[in-house]
């Protein structure tokens, strides 16, 4: 087996203890440091993730993920160049078509239904990576609207920028699995009444359907779109049927369903690990993100992968990994 990717998501609470985690993900071997976009209620992930590729050289930055219900496609490819200029080549552009009412409300406007959604998001996404490839784009609504946009300068570093959908919208998977570079499962589903939280898809018959429409979409590319899930869950124990019983009280869904899951890792390190194996082979599931509150047990996790998780931590390394727990 080989180990998988994993990226971290995180918030950055104030300047030193946000560049000291940028530091140790790179030097825990992490693929990307990646900050949720959530106006109003979150930091701006592209000033954020700016500071954080300041202090490393090679860990991937990126939001995770943009709201393109909000996000004008100009100035999205303005950030996401900007922040592959100042990190070298290291940004990654991720999309999904949004969720919550107040992030319309706020900016006056109101939550489009689902079908509009899905076109707004399908026309930012073309426009944003077609404007990162140096393209003129014009975009006549009623979703989106541009005259003649193009990006001049800042370029990217890179002539393509990665790619990612987050989300589970069926139209969009299919999508997805046609034009992206990496498709992000999350577990999330409907949204439910209060506008934040959300139905859980964690069975594994809806995980099948969903990497169904994402092969849907993959037909005829030579190169299918990675697939990659957020972790919503970590806990290393010995006795991982009591832990799936807690976790299947919250979710409505059954405790086998949480520890096939690949939203939770959960079980003793042997058991995770065949657990990620078994992801791989079913889903075609070779990346992951983690949340920054689970790092300690994934680090831990990490280092009883095939690899040691793919993490080569020299001696400099590990001081700033153990300066960032400090």
């Amino acid at each position: 087996m080989q180990s998988p990717i994993v990226s971290v998501q995180a918030q950055p609470r104030d300047a030193a203890s946000w560049t000291a985690l940028a530091r140790r993900a790179e030097a825990g071997g992490y693929d990307a440091l990646l900050a949720g976009d959530h106006p109003g209620t979150a930091a701006s992930p592209f000033v954020a993730l700016a500071a954080a590729a300041a202090v490393t050289e090679r860990l991937g930055v990126g939001s995770y993920v943009s709201h393109a219900g909000v996000r004008e496609p100009l100035l999205l490819a303005s950030d996401v160049a900007t922040l592959d200029l100042v990190s070298g080549g290291r940004a990654r552009l991720a999309l999904g078509a949004g969720h919550t009412p107040a992030e319309w409300e706020m900016l006056g406007g109101q939550r489009p239904d689902v079908a509009a959604r899905v076109r707004r998001f399908q026309a930012v996404a073309e426009a944003c990576r077609a404007l990162l490839a140096g393209e003129t784009v014009t975009l006549d609504g009623p979703e989106a609207r541009a005259r003649e946009a193009r990006l001049t300068r800042p370029l990217p570093v890179r002539g393509d920028v990665p790619f990612t959908f987050g989300g589970g919208n069926t139209a969009l998977l299919r999508w997805a699995g046609a034009h992206a570079d990496v498709v992000g499962l999350s577990g999330l589903g409907r949204t439910l009444p209060d506008g934040h939280t959300h139905e859980a898809r964690w069975k594994a018959e809806d995980i099948d359907r969903q990497i169904d429409l994402i092969e849907q979409g993959a037909a005829g590319r030579s190169t299918a779109p990675a697939r990659e899930a957020l972790v919503q869950m970590v806990e290393i124990t010995d006795d991982a049927e009591a832990a799936a019983h807690r976790i299947a009280g919250q979710l409505n869904c059954s405790p086998a369903d949480v520890l096939a899951s690949p939203y939770a890792w959960v079980g003793t390190a042997r058991e995770i690990t065949a657990a990620l194996d078994g992801h791989r082979r079913r889903w075609g599931i070779t990346r992951y993100v983690v949340r920054e509150s689970h790092l300690d047990t994934v680090d831990r996790l990490r280092a009883h992968f095939p690899d040691g998780g793919g993490a080569a931590v020299t001696e400099r390394g590990q001081k700033a990994m153990n300066n960032s727990r400090a």
